[in-house]
């Protein structure tokens, strides 16, 4: 419950009440201040007993029965002597053209302003004791007296109904009763602890007689927890000011408690409260319920708050006060975002301010890294403040907190700022401090600054590995790429290729090939062969050549890549094969046309290579050794007959044969696969009578098997070769039947003139082959004494074979 105490300068603040807890979480709906100026100056010889309020002015009437209009800020316009007794109550229309006044003389006048800004008053009540509340609304006047509350209609000139006193042990005069219009036709009633909600409605016309054309009826009725001084609406709620009596826990009696404005939210039978607030005005010790009234200004939601000796001003709270109310709740956050979705309504607060308040605030509560991360957002682009903060952080220690959130461009600090940082990181955590190399850009520090740094921390811890590659970064960045690329094969870093890539470090590389080699093999070689205009092939060799099983390596993906480029050094690829690489070797001595035989034969043969042996024993045409070979080191029947067969040489079957003829698993093996290439009865000839061959019943099974289906395929051959050859002999019938075209156009392809003589009718004689070659025929040497046959002189001296003539033709 919040209350609103009385300070040195004369304003209100609101606190908690003494019987509630020091904080509360429930923010207030208002706030208050004192009417001061004029009003100050007429309750320092009178005391207020009401107060109106009107658009335009205030009314407020007083024990000494005077009334004094006061502008809205308290400033006294005019006054009228009214009374010579208290006024009670005091009432404006809508236009403020007319006042009603009630006393405690028992009467209810009307004042109306006339011409010359003055008044004329007269008597609308009297008689029925004292008018203690009257409310004007529309054409509705109600007042309250002892008896109950009266309603009257100003256009007809009728009283529309009573409303009588609910609770008569009350007395009416220390307990009145308050009144307020929520709209036209609907009149609130406080009195007591009751609340009774009626509303003005039209008589229906049947129903008239002699009764007034309209009624009240109550729609809604509840009991409060206090006595009520003052109603007030305030959109669908009710703003209700009461007076509380407490019973001391020291003394055990009752006494005068400051009163409350609580804001209700009535219910058909019964309310439920929003707000409450406890107010501190001053002389609260000495009232009564009767010396509170409350009044409102419906436009602006103002509520004014009488009592003898001061009148408060009650206002919703605006966007401000709520983020007052977040702050002094230390609720930064939540008053950060109230002030940017309200930025435009919020006149006293700047977003800036709030953000600062809240940075300090987090730091102050040892939040570190969620202030820094708010910086970002609070701080924005203005340089100036972030570099403040930064040396905020430097002093609490916790550069490292703020250090992830810098700017990094648009703002961009001070050099000095990052530079202050890194030293940081530098003295106490090398991966962070690496980790910030990496991810800030290298133009936002001096370079040099701290590379020097490193070094110096580096003559320490001289192989510390976090260092040397950050250290290779600020090289990198500082376009010392010699220095980056040692570090980084020093470390076997991964990005060491890429940076040879990125920068065209090859001329840096000539005399680090065997770093890069041992560092990677694979991705070095690679390297290498796609830059052989950089780095050529004889450099790349000559750095091996303290590494043989590196320049294998190189040589052999070269090899790969073309068999040609690197011929000069096939001779010594195949010692490097022999030693590092033997599976590859004779797929190498079958691919290069450079190898020299001589020394790959000598090579092989003195490491006792059966099979490149063999190999090389055939390419250089000495095939009977290259099978002896296979036949007595590899003891292999198959390998041998594949060897024989690939050869295709009678002498090596015989040499095969004679080899394996006391030999019983290579006769089977022979017999098993001879068939097709040598006759099988040259084999079986020399088979020894008695000798026991494995599966000799099967190989010969298989040998006849083989025969037939020779025998069966040469037969179908010779079918298809004579029916072929018929279709073919017939085809060449009809064309040699066929006539050729003889023209002067045509030459004699020996003495090359015209074929045909230019007289037609001189006689001739015009030889033609099938061949479509023509010949004068004493341009032909005569036939030959063993053959009568003519054959084409051009086509037999190309070896086309023998066109013979298949037309003569004379004339």
């Amino acid at each position: 419950m919040a209350e609103a105490e009385e300070q040195e300068t004369g304003s209100l603040e609101e606190s908690t009440d003494e019987s509630e807890e020091e904080e509360s979480e429930e923010e207030p709906k208002l706030k208050y201040e004192r009417l001061s100026n004029g009003v100050t100056e007429i309750l320092q010889k009178d005391a207020a007993s009401c107060m109106t309020v009107h658009d335009k002015f205030l009314a407020l009437g007083t024990h000494y029965g005077k009334v004094y209009l006061l502008d809205v800020q308290g400033n006294i316009t005019q006054k009228f002597d009214v009374s010579p007794v208290k006024i009670n109550q005091i009432s404006l229309d809508e236009s403020g053209e007319h006042m009603g006044v009630c006393s405690e003389d028992g009467k209810l006048l009307l004042f109306e302003r006339s011409w010359m800004n003055r008044w004329k008053s007269a008597v609308l009540h009297e008689g029925e004791g004292n008018i203690r509340s009257v409310k004007w609304r529309g054409h509705l006047i109600a007042w309250a007296n002892n008896m109950g509350v009266k309603i009257f209609d100003i256009i007809s000139k009728q009283r529309i109904t009573n409303v009588p006193r609910d609770d008569i042990s009350l007395r009416p005069d220390m307990y009145p009763c308050s009144l307020c219009w929520k709209d036209n036709v609907t009149l609130i009633i406080g009195w007591g602890t009751s609340v009774k909600v009626c509303s003005v409605k039209e008589r229906h016309a049947s129903e008239m007689r002699d009764l007034p054309s309209r009624y009240v009826e109550i729609v809604s009725q509840f009991e409060t927890e206090f006595y009520i001084s003052g109603l007030a609406p305030l959109c669908d709620q009710l703003v209700v000011l009461s007076y509380v009596k407490e019973i001391s826990e020291k003394t055990e009696r009752e006494y005068c408690a400051r009163p409350r404005l609580d804001i209700i939210q009535p219910l058909s039978e019964t309310c439920e409260e929003i707000s409450s607030d406890a107010l501190t005005v001053r002389g609260f010790q000495e009232n009564e319920c009767r010396d509170y009234h409350l009044e409102y200004s419906e436009g602006e939601s103002l509520f004014y708050i009488v009592s003898p000796r001061d009148v408060v001003v009650a206002k919703e709270r605006d966007q401000d006060d709520h983020i007052d109310w977040l702050l002094e709740k230390k609720k930064y956050e939540e008053a950060l975002m109230a002030a940017e979705i309200s930025q435009k309504n919020i006149k006293r607060h700047k977003i800036l301010d709030i953000g600062l308040a809240y940075i300090n605030h987090l730091v102050e509560r040892g939040d570190y890294d969620i202030a820094a991360r708010k910086c970002q957002k609070i701080l924005g682009k203005n340089a100036a403040l972030w570099e403040y903060e930064v040396y905020k952080f430097k002093e609490i220690g916790q550069l490292k907190a703020i250090s992830p959130y810098l700017p990094r461009g648009d703002p961009v600090l001070k050099p000095l700022i990052y530079e202050m940082i890194l030293h940081e990181f530098l003295e106490s955590d090398y991966e962070g401090f690496a980790t910030l190399i990496r991810e800030w850009p290298g133009d936002l520090y001096n370079n040099s600054v701290i590379v020097q740094a490193v070094r110096d921390h580096l003559k320490k811890d001289s192989q510390n590995k976090t260092l040397l590659k950050t250290l290779a970064e600020l090289y990198t960045y500082d376009k010392n790429y010699g220095n980056a690329l040692e570090i980084y094969l020093t470390l076997r870093h991964k990005d060491v290729f890429q940076l040879i890539h990125k920068h065209n470090l090859f001329s840096s590389i000539k005399d680090k090939i065997v770093l890069l080699m041992d560092f990677d093999s694979e991705k070095a070689v690679d390297m290498l062969l796609d830059n052989e205009d950089k780095i050529s092939i004889k450099k790349v060799v000559e750095e091996l050549e303290d590494r043989p099983e590196l320049q294998h390596v190189y040589l052999h993906k070269l090899f790969k890549r073309d068999h040609h480029k690197g011929q000069r050094y096939h001779e010594k690829q195949i010692s490097l094969y022999a030693e590092y690489d033997r599976p590859n070797l004779l797929p190498f001595l079958r691919d290069s046309t450079h190898c020299p035989l001589e020394k790959a034969l000598e090579i092989c043969q003195q490491r006792n290579f059966v099979e490149e042996t063999v190999y090389l024993l055939s390419r250089m045409g000495n095939s009977r050794s290259a099978l002896k070979m296979i036949m007595e080191e590899l003891h292999d029947v198959d390998k041998a007959i594949e060897f024989a067969k690939e050869q295709d040489d009678g002498e090596l079957w015989e040499d095969l044969i004679l080899y394996s003829i006391d030999k019983p698993p290579f006769i089977t093996g022979l017999l098993n696969n001879i068939g097709t290439h040598v006759d099988p009865i040259l084999l079986i000839h020399r088979i020894k009578e008695g000798m026991e061959i494995p599966n000799l019943r099967d190989s010969l099974v298989k040998i006849l098997q083989d025969y037939n289906l020779q025998i069966l395929l040469r037969e179908g051959c010779k079918k298809i070769l004579v029916a072929d050859s018929l279709s073919l002999l017939k085809k060449m019938h009809r064309t040699q039947m066929k006539g050729v075209l003889v023209d002067e156009e045509n030459i004699c392809e020996s003495c090359l003139s015209p074929i045909l003589p230019s007289d037609a009718a001189k006689p001739f004689s015009v030889v033609v082959f099938h061949c479509r070659h023509m010949f004068h025929k004493e341009c032909l040497p005569m036939p030959s004494m063993n053959s009568a046959a003519q054959f084409c002189n051009i086509c037999s001296a190309k070896n086309r074979g023998p066109g013979s003539a298949i037309l003569e033709m004379k004339k």
